[in-house]
């Protein structure tokens, strides 16, 4: 019995030794998380202007050649259907990556200021909340503009459809505020890092270069404009949102943009900063700056 014990006692001691030098030796390993699986739709939700929950009017958003394409070959006309893919789980502290492209010719009756211009949209409200004809969601948009071969037209800007934010400590009211980022012509391919720090911080960088910064994401400033109010832009609830005029924007949804003009994108992730910071968890990570340790797990003792 006592020799059984001993073996026991053992055992679960190499185990219980075995797991924590697991979680230590784990710790700096990035978990990044493929938010496009290369093969289907699957994690997304739909949302486009006029059109019920994950109706995929026209085919819009499809996944060709190991690509997620937002694509209008099958339309006449663009109809104001401005839509949206949205990843069905929330984050607050993570960095994105993502690499797009524009191609083609933009779809007729789209917008001139749409252009090879489309949006990858953070701390979104979820597909779910919008109503039906409404054209944006409220959210950070991470603009993207393709060059058009003359002139300069920086990328990964900053759109704030219901949102406000703060930079050099300062509110500032623009709608949308340009980033330093050089031109990018044709149909190359863009890999833009997003660096997202709840409602605290928020970079955006290209090429290792970080190309704009901002603070203290917030509801608010209206939604776009005295011509492009709530109301203009077919939202029902306008007057929920007003009531949270100034409240911190800590967290949401991420979502691609349809704006009119076709766009690829190669691959989009993210490796979440918020999370177990308990050193001798199992799923303890060093580089979470977002403690969340109801999501701890131990080994069995």
């Amino acid at each position: 019995m006592k020799s059984r014990l001993y073996t026991l006692l053992s055992a679960c001691l190499w185990l219980a030794t075995s797991a924590t030098v697991f979680a230590q030796t784990g710790a700096t390993r990035t978990d990044w998380v493929q938010l496009f699986n290369g093969k289907d739709l699957s994690g997304w939700d739909i949302k486009i202007a006029g059109q019920p929950l994950n109706d995929n009017y026209k085919n819009t958003f499809r996944v060709e050649n190991g690509m997620l394409r937002i694509a209008y070959d099958r339309y006449d006309q663009f109809n104001g259907k401005y839509g949206h893919l949205y990843y069905n789980k929330p984050y607050s502290h993570y960095i994105m990556r993502f690499t797009y492209r524009f191609v083609g010719e933009q779809t007729p009756g789209g917008a001139a200021w749409n252009v090879r211009n489309s949006g990858v949209m953070i701390h979104s409200q979820s597909a779910r909340s919008l109503s039906m004809g409404q054209d944006f969601p409220v959210s950070l948009e991470i603009q993207l503009l393709g060059g058009l071969g003359k002139g300069p037209r920086h990328t990964a800007n900053l759109c704030t459809p219901g949102t406000q934010v703060y930079m050099d400590g300062k509110l500032n009211t623009m709608h949308c505020i340009d980033s330093d980022s050089k031109t990018y012509d044709g149909d190359q391919w863009v890999t833009v890092e997003a660096v997202v720090l709840g409602d605290s911080i928020v970079h955006h960088i290209i090429e290792g270069d970080t190309v704009l910064t901002y603070q203290k994401t917030q509801v608010g400033g209206g939604f776009v404009s005295k011509e492009y109010d709530w109301k203009s832009a077919h939202i029902d609830n306008g007057d929920y949102w007003m009531s949270r005029q100034n409240t911190p924007l800590r967290e949401g949804y991420i979502a691609l943009q349809a704006e009119s003009h076709p766009i690829d994108f190669r691959s989009v992730e993210v490796l979440n900063l918020k999370g177990c910071t308990n050193p001798k968890a199992l799923n303890y990570k060093s580089y979470y700056v977002e403690p969340d340790n109801t999501q701890c797990r131990f080994a069995k003792k």
